[in-house]
Order: C-alpha cells, then structure tokens, then sequence
C-alpha cells in the first residue's frame, strides 16, 4: 500500500530535492520551497536571492547546460529544522566539458518545504595547487619567499 502523503522534515525535503535535480523535474523541485524561500551564498554574496521563481530560473538553466546533471548528497546530519548536508552535482556540460560541483548545503525547513538555504558550493578545481604553493598564494607571499612566524 502506497501513501500520497509527503514526507516531512529536514531530511525528506532535501532527499526529495535531490531527486528532482537528478530525474531534471522542475515541479518537483520547486514545490520542494516556500513562497518565503532565501538562498544565502555566504562566500558570494551577490549570489543570494529569494523565492521559487528564481530557483526555477537557475534549476532551467542547468538542465539546459548540463543535460545529464545528477545529484548526490554524500552525507548529512539533522539538527532541528535544519538538515546539514554534503552534496556533489556531476554530468557533462553540453560542449563536452566535465561539470563537477561539492560542497555543504544547510537547509532548513518548515513543514515539507524548505524556506532557506545556506550554499557552500564551488567547482571542483582538481589542477590547482598544491597545498604550500595555496597558501602562499592566499597570503600574498611569492614562490620563492617562505613565510616565518
């Protein structure tokens, strides 16, 4: 016997996001937000915006760039109405170029909606450098200087 009910909850609505994305249902996917929805991107402030209308803009373009896009969340933990979340977004753009995205999502919900989304996403950049060149770079320090305390 089969149930029409939705499931609740931090984890139910981001398992139902997640499928959405992967079979590329749009309405499935924007009944998964509230008309209250914030997508919050704390390292790319501008990013941010509000509401379902933009989350069906965004989600359209996707689809329509990589046509295989598939989601994964790779672990996760609930806290109240927030579910923690580590995801990983993969396909193939459609001129040929690997699509690789990872990253934490905090999602919090209400009910069986989410009302706002804190975005930790980047692509996946597997040729940058390695660790001492990183820091040195983040710092402002040349390659050949080392830095001392």
């Amino acid at each position: 016997m089969t149930s029409d009910r939705t499931e609740v909850g931090p984890m139910a609505v981001a398992e139902r996001i997640c499928r959405a994305t992967s079979e590329h249902d749009l309405d499935a996917l924007a009944a998964c937000f509230s008309s209250e929805y914030q997508s919050v991107w704390p390292i790319h402030p501008a990013r941010g915006f509000g509401g379902v209308d933009q989350v069906r803009r965004n989600w359209e373009q996707i689809f329509a760039g990589v046509p295989d896009v598939r989601t994964e969340v790779v672990n996760s933990v609930v806290s109240g109405d927030e579910v923690w979340s580590e995801w990983e977004f993969s396909g193939n753009r459609r001129d040929g170029e690997p699509f690789l995205m990872r990253g934490v999502v905090i999602l919090r919900v209400s009910g069986e909606r989410a009302t706002l989304a804190r975005f930790y996403l980047e692509p996946v950049d597997d040729t940058a450098d390695e660790v001492n060149a990183a820091v040195r770079r983040l710092i402002g320090a040349t390659d050949s200087q080392e830095v001392r305390s």
